[in-house]
């Protein structure tokens, strides 16, 4: 299965190639690595060359930009009517992941055709909370957002700001997500619908390391002790380089399949569309819905 993200409007993947992608952010552009993209460039590469800011990767290791016409320290992008923060920052990135929008509308669906006003939502490894503000802005009665970045959940909260949810239930936390799944347990909280989105390595906010290929497992079991016998949704986005799709949803399968077998399981790619009419990947996804 093949889920694109072709609705935006403030946002373009003009090109890729060359393990590189050319982006439009508004009327920003930008230039960075991306491993996934081994083909050669197009041979009409007169954009790439216009560009407002271009990482550059380090043999040693990280990166820098170099910017080669005036940008701003951070601007806004929107899709459909929610309202985010771009910045790019020192480790490649810009605050958000724009093919995640197929996920994104999956949940708000997932949410509005439960037709319920008591829905809590878990966000794990919630980053800059584009689906935080996204499963709270179709009406979820709680999102609960965690990770274990200070910095990133200060971002988010800017994120609920600029999107108008400040009278919105939203709990931000910085944790390790691990050791919150397992006092949420202890505490007896469950969640009705709950997103993650680890990374394939990091560190939590007291030197915990974390291992994705290590800790998946351990993640999901203690992820299905707080959802709630009444869940409508439950998704998984993974990065991580090696990992198929057919092994999230054999996992997705073994766990929550059998946890909840009246449900659907349905895994596969992420991709983003390019003006050249090439699909640039961007990470599977396994999920799990009610109906």
């Amino acid at each position: 299965m093949r889920i694109i993200a072709d609705q935006w409007q403030d946002y373009c993947c003009i090109d890729a190639g060359g393990k590189e992608k050319l982006e439009r952010w508004k009327t920003y552009l930008l230039r960075r690595p991306d491993p996934q993209a081994v083909w050669k460039k197009n041979e009409d590469a007169s954009l790439w060359n216009k560009v407002h800011g271009h990482y550059h990767r380090s043999n040693q290791g990280g990166g820098s930009w170099e910017f080669k016409k005036e940008l701003p320290e951070f601007w806004t992008v929107q899709y459909r009517t929610l309202t985010f923060k771009v910045s790019p920052t020192g480790f490649k990135h810009t605050g958000l992941f724009p093919e995640q929008a197929v996920n994104w509308d999956w949940m708000s669906q997932q949410i509005q055709r439960s037709q319920r006003n008591d829905l809590r939502i878990l966000n794990l490894f919630a980053y800059t909370g584009a689906a935080t503000m996204a499963c709270s802005q179709a009406n979820a009665a709680e999102v609960v957002h965690v990770d274990a970045s200070k910095g990133m959940v200060s971002w988010a909260k800017e994120n609920m700001e600029l999107c108008h949810l400040n009278d919105h239930k939203i709990r931000f936390i910085v944790d390790d997500c691990l050791k919150f799944l397992q006092r949420e347990k202890r505490r007896g909280r469950t969640y009705h619908g709950i997103v993650m989105d680890p990374p394939s390595y990091g560190r939590g906010p007291n030197n915990e390391i974390w291992k994705m290929e290590d800790q998946l497992n351990e993640l999901i079991r203690l992820a299905l002790d707080v959802l709630d016998q009444d869940a409508v949704f439950f998704l998984i986005n993974c990065y991580t380089t090696g990992f198929s799709s057919i092994v999230l949803e054999n996992i997705l399968k073994m766990t929550i399949g059998k946890k909840y077998s009246w449900g659907q399981i349905e895994a596969g790619e992420v991709g983003l569309p390019t003006t050249s009419g090439l699909i640039l990947p961007c990470g599977i996804f396994g999920r799990w819905s009610r109906d």
